[in-house]
């Protein structure tokens, strides 16, 4: 038990919570305009048991590599140090058997949804494994990382649908940006040790200020994907709720975290889009059960 602790502590398992309940309402969102008919009981819950566990192997994945890629980043970082690599909990050969393990889980399970998930699923193990060397060139990091959570929605929708539509890309767009916009203000904890040692982000290349505005610019965007996806939905009072929610708890990030303020951004990037995207899914999927 304690060695499944260690690897779920490795892969941060908790923040699996950003992007599995967009995943779900992608998946729902499928259910109700990706498909002529509903599959009967047995066939969904399956489909929704192969989505879940593709979730969870591609996090696995992308956490597992990132950490093994930035082990020696992490062990010189007095606020990574204590990570399960450098402390030595874990070796960099475990954790690297333990990427191509669920990598190899990731395919199989995906290849077993339909053709499409099969093509896709080496292109979606690049792309969330291609985040942890970003840092080392571009600035645009946080967008890459954006890019790697906001698969999951349209995913779990091709998953269903066995295609793509308006509705799972606006979603998409929606989690890209405010994923992106949410790590820019995460990164402003490491932006002077980046800086020193030639670390690309957004922090570490602009003041904290604009980095804030670059984040902000970022979230309208998102705000802007959420109307659009909104649009696109059943009219209900569910949908107007999580809407709400979700944009009072961005904007809400924004007033704890300022460039003199910076102490609540542990509860900015965790508890505060933790709640947002567990809400949010929770009201649209409840609307689209009622109203759909």
């Amino acid at each position: 038990m304690a060695r499944i602790i260690d690897y779920l502590r490795l892969v941060k398992f908790s923040h699996t919570v950003f992007a599995m309940p967009f995943a779900m309402t992608g998946f729902v969102c499928a259910l109700k305009f990706g498909v002529a008919e509903i599959p009967d009981t047995g066939e969904w819950l399956l489909l929704l048991l192969q989505v879940a566990a593709c979730m969870v192997f591609a996090r696995n994945v992308a956490m597992g590599f990132n950490r093994w890629a930035d082990r020696d980043i992490d062990a010189a970082n007095p606020r990574t140090a204590g990570r399960e690599i450098p402390a030595g909990v874990i070796t960099p050969a475990r954790a690297l058997l333990f990427v191509a393990v669920n990598a190899v889980l990731f395919v199989a399970v995906a290849a077993s949804i339909n053709k499409l998930t099969a093509v896709l699923s080496p292109v979606a193990l690049a792309v969330i494994m291609f985040y942890s060397w970003c840092k080392r060139f571009t600035s645009l990091a946080h967008l890459v990382l954006g890019l790697s959570l906001g698969i999951a929605p349209a995913g779990a929708y091709i998953a269903v649908a066995g295609e793509l539509s308006a509705i799972p890309c606006t979603l998409s767009l929606l989690v890209m940006t405010w994923c992106a916009g949410f790590d820019i203000i995460y990164a402003l904890q490491d932006a002077e040790f980046d800086r020193r040692n030639g670390l690309h982000s957004i922090p570490s290349r602009f003041s904290e200020r604009t980095s804030l505005g670059i984040s902000i610019a970022l979230h309208t965007v998102s705000f802007a994907a959420l109307m659009l996806f909104a649009s696109m939905m059943p009219q209900g009072w569910p949908l107007w709720c999580g809407c709400t929610v979700f944009t009072a708890l961005l904007v809400l990030q924004h007033v704890l975290v300022t460039p003199s303020r910076q102490r609540n951004i542990g509860i900015a990037f965790g508890t505060l889009n933790g709640i947002a995207s567990l809400l949010f899914a929770l009201f649209v999927i409840a609307d689209l059960i009622i109203y759909g």
